[in-house]
């Protein structure tokens, strides 16, 4: 037999009707008494929403009386709307008295009440002051960078154990990959090493012949070229350029194919990824850099010749006869000592950074970057560091 149930305006059958949430408001003096009943769950709640948030609006009253013994069914939204209104008047320092509650609704509203009450206590905590937030930031970043020195010693010692250096293409590390990368880092950065070393040996130049010219002193704008380019920026200028140009190329290419799980795939036919991706990079930067860092010299050392020519008269034959004399070889191997670490630090963090990519677009944007300002921080700080040997031990 099919029933039909006769609906309201609403669409709500007769039987639902009789289950639906009711609120009875009462007011004695300055008590307000509120009785609720029906059932209090998601699906009906919402239809006493609006007459709660009136009752929440009053004012005027020192203590709200609750009646919950005629709620048939309760269920966490039932218990928010409820420890809504009694939140809204115990902020206005009224008392709150509840009776009638089962023990299901007692656990709920106690639950709920816990967490709502919690979320405005974290929040009504003040950020804390700049002090506080510069020394979280600088933990943070010391996290950061014990957590990238393991990686990167990580990834050196998995290239010298796992770089599988054998013969033959069936091998992890094949000796045409290091040759194409060395083309691709080191004979392709000549030109741009070139013209930036010629640039800046020609400005060290200038500038040293212009403020020597005051004491007479123009012939010792050779010495400063000589053992400025030689020692410190020949090394240093082509370091940066290198992590600018390859030590992107490195993050760049390691983390799209991080990205696009490329670097999974080789783990899952049982190649060793850092031997495969790592280590030609690693190689061919070692040898490279002090090549270019050799190119790099002799192009600043012309442009120094140029400038010393053209600002003071200082002939080329002169130049040279004086530059034998302001350098030895001493002078040449303490910048060259500098080339294999550099390239060391570059090519290492700049995998590292790579490995640590993401599979987003601007997660690789962010480490190529990291890679970059990392790799150049660090090149610096040991050039410092070398200095400082040097000069302890008086080389």
């Amino acid at each position: 037999m099919l029933t039909i149930r006769k609906r309201d305006a609403s669409g709500t059958t007769a039987k639902e009707a009789d289950h639906q949430p009711r609120v009875v408001v009462g007011e004695d003096g300055g008590v307000l008494g509120c009785a609720f009943s029906g059932t209090w769950t998601t699906r009906t709640v919402a239809l006493v929403d609006a007459e709660m948030r009136k009752i929440e609006q009053r004012s005027g009253f020192q203590t709200l009386a609750l009646d919950l013994s005629h709620i048939e069914k309760m269920d966490t939204a039932g218990a928010w709307v409820i420890d809504r209104l009694v939140s809204a008047f115990e902020k206005q320092g009224v008392k709150i008295t509840m009776q009638g509650q089962s023990e299901i609704a007692s656990i709920l509203l106690g639950a709920v009440g816990d967490a709502v009450r919690r979320e405005p206590d974290s929040g009504s905590v003040g950020p804390p002051n700049i002090v506080i937030r510069g020394l979280e930031a600088v933990g943070r970043r010391v996290y950061e960078m014990r957590d990238d020195f393991l990686a990167a010693m990580n990834i050196l010692g998995a290239t010298i154990r796992g770089a599988q250096m054998k013969l033959g293409r069936g091998h992890a590390v094949n000796p045409a990959a290091i040759f194409n990368q060395m083309d691709r880092m080191g004979v392709g950065a000549i030109p741009v090493v070139v013209l930036m070393s010629a640039i800046v040996g020609a400005i060290v130049a200038q500038q040293g012949a212009y403020q020597l010219s005051y004491f007479g002193a123009d012939i010792f704008v050779v010495d400063l070229v000589g053992v400025l380019i030689l020692r410190e920026l020949g090394v240093l200028m082509t370091a940066i350029m290198i992590a600018g140009r390859s030590g992107s190329a490195i993050t760049a290419e390691i983390g799209s194919m991080k990205m696009r799980e490329e670097v999974d795939a080789l783990k899952v036919i049982g190649l060793n990824p850092i031997g495969v991706l790592v280590f030609p990079r690693l190689v061919a930067l070692v040898i490279a850099l002090p090549c270019l860092t050799i190119i790099a010299n002799f192009a600043a050392l012309g442009g120094g010749i140029a400038a010393a020519w053209l600002y003071s008269d200082i002939a080329p034959a002169a130049f040279i006869d004086r530059l034998r004399v302001a350098i030895d070889l001493s002078t040449i191997f303490a910048g060259l000592i500098k080339a294999p670490f550099m390239a060391m630090i570059i090519g290492t963090i700049a995998s590292v950074e790579g490995m640590k990519v993401g599979g987003s677009a601007e997660s690789l944007g962010q480490h190529v970057t990291a890679s970059v300002v990392k790799s150049i921080f660090v090149v610096i700080i040991l050039d410092g560091l070398f200095a400082m040997f040097y000069a302890a031990i008086e080389f």
